[in-house]
């Protein structure tokens, strides 16, 4: 399973930081945490939330630097 953070997370969604937060609160997701706090969240989890809201799925991940990255590798656990 590929776990990414909630930045990447973010970024996948194409929305922002805040709103990732609102849609957790909203019950729309529900990361795993890590001992220390963290938010991480599976591809799949995020592709069933675009995929129940009836928004695009996206392919690719593109990082800071405008690299892209295909989803389904290797992620941080």
């Amino acid at each position: 399973m590929t776990v990414i953070t909630a930045k990447e997370a973010a970024r996948y969604l194409r929305v922002s930081m805040l709103t990732l937060s609102r849609i957790e609160s909203e019950g729309g997701l529900v990361p795993y945490r890590t001992p220390g706090g963290h938010r991480r969240y599976s591809i799949e989890m995020l592709y069933e939330y675009l995929s129940n809201s009836h928004q695009r799925v996206p392919g690719q991940l593109v990082n800071d630097d405008n690299e892209r990255h295909e989803i389904g590798g290797r992620g941080r656990t």
